[in-house]
C-alpha cells in the first residue's frame, strides 16, 4: 500500500504541471521582441525553485546564463519565437508580440492543455485554454523560467549585431531606449533594426 502511494506521487510529481510563456524587448527601440515559452513538471519546478530560479529582471547576466542550462536540462519542452523590427513597425507591438508568442508556441511537441502567460493581455490568436498573471515571472517557476530563456537569447543576438551596428553601444544597450542610444541615433542615423513606429514617439523620424 505505501509503496502504491509513493508510486502515485512520484507519477504526479512527474505529470506536466505547467507551461508558462514570457516576452522580453517589447519595450525597446532596437531589434526584435522574443517570446519563450517551457515546460515543467511538478518536481523539475520545485528543482529550479531551489536553484533560484525568478524573473529574469532580478538576476545578473551571469546568474541567468548559469540557470538557463539547468532550466534547458530540466524542461518538458520549450520554444522560443521572435518577430523582427519590420513587423513590429507593419502590425504595432501587440501583434506582433503576439505573432512571436504563437511562433514559440509552434515550436513545442504538443499543444498545451493550459497556458500560463505573464501580464494582463490575453493572446488573442490562442485558441485554448489560458491564464493571465499579472507580475507572473514572479509568481510562476515556468514564467519565470520563460522569461529567462528569452532574454538570454535576444541578449546573445543584441551583442551578435553589436559587430554589424557598432556605432550604437548595441552591446551595452541591448536596444533599448537609453539616453546615449539616442543621442547616437542622432549621430548616426537610424538603422533597418531601428522600430521606426517608436522613434517617431521621440520626433527622431
Amino acid at each position: 500500500m505505501q509503496e502504491k502511494k509513493e508510486e502515485d506521487l512520484q507519477q504526479a510529481l512527474n505529470k506536466v504541471s505547467e507551461v508558462g510563456i514570457d516576452e522580453v524587448g517589447r519595450g525597446a527601440i532596437f531589434g526584435p521582441v522574443f517570446s519563450a515559452v517551457v515546460v515543467l513538471t511538478e518536481k523539475n519546478k520545485c528543482i529550479l525553485k531551489q536553484d533560484g530560479v525568478t524573473d529574469s529582471k532580478k538576476l545578473t547576466p551571469k546568474k541567468r546564463k548559469l540557470l538557463l542550462q539547468k532550466i534547458l536540462l530540466l524542461s518538458s519542452d520549450y520554444g522560443i519565437g521572435q518577430s523582427s523590427a519590420r513587423e513590429i513597425d507593419k502590425l504595432g507591438i501587440r501583434v506582433a508580440t503576439e505573432l512571436s508568442m504563437i511562433r514559440a508556441l509552434k515550436k513545442l511537441k504538443e499543444k498545451p492543455y493550459e497556458l500560463i502567460i505573464d501580464g494582463p493581455l490575453l493572446l488573442r490568436p490562442w485558441n485554448g485554454i489560458q491564464k493571465n498573471i499579472i507580475s507572473g515571472d514572479l509568481k510562476f517557476i515556468s514564467i519565470a523560467s520563460a522569461s529567462i530563456l528569452a532574454k538570454v537569447s535576444r541578449d546573445n543576438l543584441m551583442e551578435r549585431l553589436e559587430k554589424n551596428y557598432s556605432g550604437y553601444l548595441i552591446f551595452q544597450n541591448k536596444g533599448y531606449g537609453t539616453r546615449k542610444h539616442f543621442s547616437l541615433i542622432k549621430k548616426n542615423g537610424i538603422t533597418k533594426l531601428h522600430r521606426k513606429s517608436f522613434l517617431k514617439k521621440s520626433n527622431l523620424i
